[in-house]
Order: structure tokens, then C-alpha cells, then sequence
């Protein structure tokens, strides 16, 4: 027993660094209440056409589903299925450090442990805690038949692969570069075998291409938020090996946008990627596997650069586990103890401070975006039955975990359906394909009459005295106010680079407002977290004189 403390005690700090703050008290954002609602669906009737109208496989949500069937909906137990995945993943990287030696075993465990990137994403309803899962298997098995090609370990390695391929959409990227690293390694020797594995993998992608297909050809603005710059391959290093983390969602252009943050973002990324160069420089295999996260990486890089990608951290994931690794053999082979010693515990004890005091470490992050927000904010607007509801971004089943909204009538304009209320005659494809071209006139001009007469008729001539209208307004995307927005559309480049959704929902937020004040009463505003609701009531006109 003695001989498995350390490892079981690395194991309840990463335990304790995931539970602590896991209680987000705004709810699920965005990705996460995808995640939730594509589980919920009932699995005979709209579960398949719910995953291919979203960006991923279906592994992690048929993983959900599975706990939600057993325990319950709740915000805790859903974010505690990330837990697990990221607390069995410490014991798995300490078995792939042990392929090599026992100081790399507890190196990858207690790396994986105190991983601010991996701590977060235990804590969020969203896949990358089982992929970072998935990929650390592969690494593990990866190895395994490279030393000892035998047929389990094989098979393991094809379940581990295809595991991958089932959870995340871009995941084949990584997983094609690591069967040609195992070619490479094994070819010569275990032809057979290599055929096999290829085969497999490829039937693996055949059955699973129609809903690849349907899930890349799938029209949805939801990732075209954000644009490549080269900083973002230094917020790589720093997300993965610093308890600073900047390019969750989408990151500045500027490495060194936060000075005073610079001891906590680059001293422990230094010492890994100087580790991560010692370990290649040394072995010719490390050299091999740091170029297969070096080729996924590419590919993740020229797919951002051509638009067709957001460049953000996570979705490199497939490529931690390795660097991981890497960074721990490249530490375990420091031959001065004194020296080794001293930066191990320099990391850790940055890594520990900052997650324990900083407001914005990974435990303590809020969730500003969180729905539950929508929620307290409509609970305390003080609304009567029959008031309307105008929710902006975001449509009525966004929000309905937290929210009943069978009393008031409900309007939204939302990112599936805004092009029916900005102009007339435009489809959803037409937008997708010219949007910027087809609304610059729209938002250069202060009036527009289409959208007037739909605020007329869905809301203004709806009302009675006394009614009032609650509009909800997600400032993190509408954040333009009317000079700042007719600036960006009279500068060209600006106007190219800012993405098309920001536009967009700055214009009609800016647009209803104005419509608003001109024909109802300012009764309350209240902000939380990312959101702000507006309310309008209709005043008689004694009162209003």
C-alpha cells in the first residue's frame, strides 16, 4: 500500500482542485447548456438530428445522457461527469509517464493534477475532459504497442482512436498523424498488424462520415467569432502550462496583454517548453511525437487561418497528453537534483498560489454567460402575466431549464432567425454566404422601416396600458453602442475584421432600444453577469402626461 501514496494522494489534490467553486452559481453558458440540451433530448425521438445540428460527435453526449438518466438534470451532477473524466485521466498519464520511468510517472500525474486548463475543463459540461481522457489513452497505448506490440494492446490503441474520432469533429486530425507515427515506428515489422489498424480506423470513419458530413456542412455563424493571430500559438503554452488562462473563448492579439500576470503566464510555461526541447533534443522517439503534435497543430493553424477554424486551445486537446509527457521526460532527465528540484517546485508553487488566491483562476472562474442569470434577472423585473418577453441571441429553449415562460407572450431574434427581422427577402444561406455586403447599408442608415413595423406589430400593438415589455440583451455580443458601430462600418478593415454576429446584435439592440424609448416608458434596468434587461411598460396617457 505504502508504494501507491504518492500516486493516491496526487490523485485527491487533483480531486480537491476540481470540486472546490464547482457550484457555478450562473448556470450554464452557451456550450454548456448545448451540451445539456442535446442529452435531454428523448433518444427515439430527436436525439440524432439534435447532435448533427451541433459541431461534435455524439460520444459525449450519449455519455451524459447516460448520468442524466441515472441521477438527475441538476447543474452539480453535470458538471460532476467532468470531474470524473478528469480524475481518472491523473492515474492514466501517471501509467504512460511509467512506460518510461517512475519519476516521469509521478511528473505526468502530478502535471495533469494541477493543470489549471484540465481543472477548468473538469468543471464545464462540455466534452474536453473525456477527450483529454480519450487522448491520454492513446498516448499510453501508443506506446504500449510500440514497445510490446502485442494484439491487445492493439486493440486498445484502435478503441482509443476511434474514441476520439466518435467525440470530437476535428479529432481525425490527430488521430491521422498518429497512425502514421505508428507506421512509421511499426511497419517494418508488424505489416499485418499496421494494415489492421489502419483499416480499422478507416471503417471507423466510414460508418461514422454521414454524420461528419452533416455536421461540417451544417450553416451556423456560432464559430465565426473570432480570427487568427499569431499570439494565439503562445496562448497554447500558456492555457496548457500556465494557471493563467486566456484563449478559452477567444484570446487579444497581444501575448503580453497583461503585464502583471507575466510571472504567472510565462515562468512555468518557460520551464515546460525548455523541458519539452531538452526531452526532443535527447530522444529521437520523443523527437517523433513531438512532431505529430507539431503536424495536428499545423493543420489546426492553416484550417484557422483560412477561416474555416477558431483558433482556441481546446481544440487542440488531442496534443496536451503528448506535451505532457514530453515536458515530464524533458524534467526527469535533468541530471543536477538541486536543479530539478527547484523547478518543479517553482511550478508548483506558482501554479498552486494562483489557483488558490487569483478571483480568475480555473476553480473560481464565473460563468458570466451563464443562463441561469436570464433567470434571476426575469424573476426580479416584477412582470405580470401576459407582459412580453424579447430575448435577443438566444431562443426561448436556451433558457427554459431555469425559467418557466408560460405566462408572458415571447418574442426572440436570436442567431438562427435574425435575417427575417433586419431586412426582407434575405434567407439564412444569403447571409451565411454575403452578410456583411447585404446589411452594411442596413446598419449605416438610422431608420429602417421593416423592422419598425415588426416591432409595431409583435410588440407596440400588442401592449396595453399598464403592459410592459422585458428585453433581454447578452452584452458580450452586443457590446457596440450607435457611434462606436457607425465607426466600424465606415472603416473598411474594421468593419472586415469585426465578426458579423457582433454586428448584428449590436445593431438591433441599438435599433430596439431607440424604438422603445421613442414610444414606451424606461421602468428598469439591471445587469448580471454577461446580460442586462431592459424593461419598457406602456403608460396610459394620464399617467404618461
Amino acid at each position: 500500500m505504502k508504494k501507491h501514496l504518492g500516486i493516491l494522494g496526487i490523485v485527491l489534490i487533483g480531486l480537491i482542485l476540481r470540486l472546490i467553486y464547482i457550484n457555478k452559481p450562473d448556470g450554464l453558458w452557451n456550450d454548456e447548456y448545448v451540451s445539456y440540451m442535446i442529452s435531454a433530448t428523448p433518444f427515439f425521438t430527436g436525439f440524432a438530428d439534435a447532435v448533427k445540428s451541433q459541431c461534435h460527435m455524439p460520444f459525449y453526449y450519449l455519455y451524459l445522457k447516460f448520468f442524466m438518466t441515472l441521477f438527475g438534470q441538476s447543474d452539480l451532477l453535470l458538471r460532476l461527469t467532468s470531474v470524473l473524466a478528469g480524475v481518472i485521466a491523473i492515474p492514466v498519464m501517471y501509467f504512460t509517464g511509467k512506460e518510461r520511468d517512475d519519476n516521469t510517472a509521478y511528473l505526468c500525474a502530478g502535471f495533469t493534477a494541477l493543470s489549471s486548463f484540465l481543472i477548468y475543463y473538469s468543471q464545464e459540461v462540455r466534452l474536453y475532459s473525456i477527450l483529454f481522457l480519450f487522448s491520454a489513452l492513446t498516448l499510453l497505448y501508443t506506446i504500449k504497442v510500440i514497445k510490446n506490440p502485442v494484439k491487445k494492446n492493439f486493440i486498445f490503441c484502435a478503441i482509443f482512436n476511434f474514441l476520439i474520432i466518435f467525440t470530437h469533429t476535428i479529432g481525425f486530425v490527430f488521430v491521422f498523424f498518429n497512425l502514421i507515427f505508428l507506421s512509421i515506428n511499426l511497419y517494418k515489422n508488424f505489416k499485418s498488424a499496421i494494415k489492421k489498424l489502419w483499416i480499422s480506423i478507416i471503417a471507423s470513419c466510414l460508418i461514422l462520415f454521414p454524420i461528419v458530413l452533416k455536421i461540417l456542412t451544417e450553416q451556423s455563424f456560432s464559430q465565426w467569432w473570432g480570427h487568427f493571430s499569431i499570439s494565439k500559438i503562445g496562448f497554447l503554452f500558456t492555457d496548457y502550462f500556465s494557471p493563467v488562462l486566456t484563449n478559452l473563448t477567444n484570446a487579444p492579439d497581444n501575448l503580453f496583454y497583461m503585464p502583471k500576470l507575466a510571472i504567472y503566464m510565462f515562468v512555468p510555461a518557460i520551464i515546460a517548453i525548455l523541458c519539452i526541447i531538452r526531452s526532443i533534443i535527447k530522444d529521437k522517439f520523443n523527437l517523433q511525437l513531438f512532431s505529430l503534435a507539431l503536424a495536428t497543430t499545423l493543420v489546426l493553424t492553416a484550417a484557422s487561418i483560412s477561416g474555416k477554424l477558431v483558433f482556441i486551445t481546446k481544440y487542440s486537446i488531442e496534443i496536451y497528453p503528448i506535451l505532457i509527457y514530453l515536458a515530464c521526460t524533458g524534467m526527469s532527465s535533468i541530471n543536477k537534483k538541486w536543479l530539478k528540484n527547484s523547478l518543479i517546485i517553482i511550478y508548483c508553487v506558482i501554479s498552486l498560489w494562483y489557483i488558490i488566491k487569483s478571483p480568475y483562476s480555473a476553480p473560481k472562474m464565473r460563468r458570466p454567460e451563464g443562463h441561469k442569470c436570464v433567470a434571476d434577472l426575469l424573476n426580479n423585473a416584477e412582470l405580470n402575466n401576459g407582459d412580453i418577453i424579447l430575448l435577443q441571441y438566444y431562443a426561448q429553449n436556451r433558457f427554459t431549464k431555469y425559467f418557466n415562460f408560460s405566462n408572458y407572450q415571447v418574442m426572440s431574434i436570436n442567431k438562427g432567425n435574425f435575417q427575417n427581422y433586419l431586412s426582407e427577402g434575405q434567407t439564412y444561406k444569403d447571409i451565411f454566404k454575403n452578410g456583411k455586403n447585404i446589411y452594411k447599408p442596413v446598419f449605416s442608415k438610422p431608420d429602417n422601416p421593416y423592422f419598425e413595423n415588426i416591432l409595431k406589430q409583435e410588440i407596440f400593438d400588442k401592449l396595453q396600458p399598464g403592459q410592459s415589455v422585458a428585453i433581454i440583451v447578452l452584452n458580450s455580443v452586443a457590446f457596440m453602442n450607435p457611434n462606436n458601430m457607425l465607426k466600424v462600418v465606415e472603416n473598411e478593415a474594421s468593419y472586415r475584421k469585426q465578426p458579423l454576429l457582433f454586428l448584428v446584435f449590436s445593431y438591433t439592440k441599438n435599433k430596439t432600444l431607440y424604438e422603445m424609448l421613442k414610444n414606451l416608458t424606461l421602468t428598469r434596468i439591471e445587469n448580471k453577469g454577461s446580460w442586462t434587461l431592459i424593461k419598457f411598460t406602456k403608460l396610459n396617457k394620464q399617467e404618461h402626461d
